[in-house]
């Protein structure tokens, strides 16, 4: 058994991952801002953890990863206000990676997007830029990192059902349900061979089990 603490806990990706990792034996420590979602979190099965991470220091991050074998950040502004976005997506994403490190938790898996990537081309006048910029650079803070980091680039995503199939190829905007990138998540944290990579996906034909490997091997560090 491992214990996993999933950052943005109440979210529909989180939760699904919480339930997918108590469902093959492991410990869910999902990190949530509102207590009144507690409830919410032990129906998916994980155990709640009350911790704002916008406010938070690395200190008291720190001490709430202790112990844990892995860190997943699937936490998000969820848009708008672009100071709301830079204080979540990039600098809580970061302080999270720092209090990582200092706490030993060698593992740390990051939920991003699929454009992830410096030249994404969004406008600097548009209002999903402070989203990509934010998400870059906590994505570039983690890859400069001593941890053993994996990146996810899920499309743009949906409430379809899971499939527990995707594609490392994908096109376009490359629609992906919020259950498969969970199972996603909860599948490169046990494939070594995802360390160290970027893996961007869609709604596929593959098998995720097969696709993060073959994923990480055409994925860039």
């Amino acid at each position: 058994m491992q214990r996993i603490v999933i950052i943005g806990g109440h979210g529909k990706v989180a939760l699904h991952l919480a339930g997918l990792l108590a469902d093959r034996g492991d410990e869910a420590t999902s990190v949530i801002r509102n207590p009144d979602q507690a409830g919410d979190i032990e129906r998916a099965g994980g155990t709640p953890l009350v911790l704002d991470v916008a406010a938070a220091g690395v200190e008291a991050m720190a001490e709430a990863f202790a112990g844990a074998d892995a860190i997943v950040w699937s936490a998000g502004a969820g848009g708008g206000d672009a100071d709301r976005t830079y204080a979540v997506d990039r600098d809580a994403a970061q302080r999270a990676v720092d209090a990582a490190s200092q706490a030993g938790v060698r593992r740390f898996v990051m939920v991003s997007w699929i454009g992830s990537t410096p030249d994404h081309g969004v406008d600097p006048d548009d209002a999903f830029f402070a989203y990509a910029d934010a998400k870059l650079a906590a994505d570039d803070h983690l890859r400069a990192s001593d941890l053993d980091w994996t990146i996810l680039g899920p499309g743009t995503l949906t409430d379809e059902s899971a499939t527990g199939r995707i594609t490392t190829a994908p096109q376009g905007k490359a629609e992906v349900g919020r259950a498969d990138v969970a199972a996603v998540a909860a599948a490169v944290l046990v494939q070594p061979a995802t360390i160290g990579r970027f893996i961007r996906f869609g709604a596929g034909d593959t098998l995720i089990a097969e696709a993060v490997v073959d994923g990480a091997s055409r994925a860039e560090g």
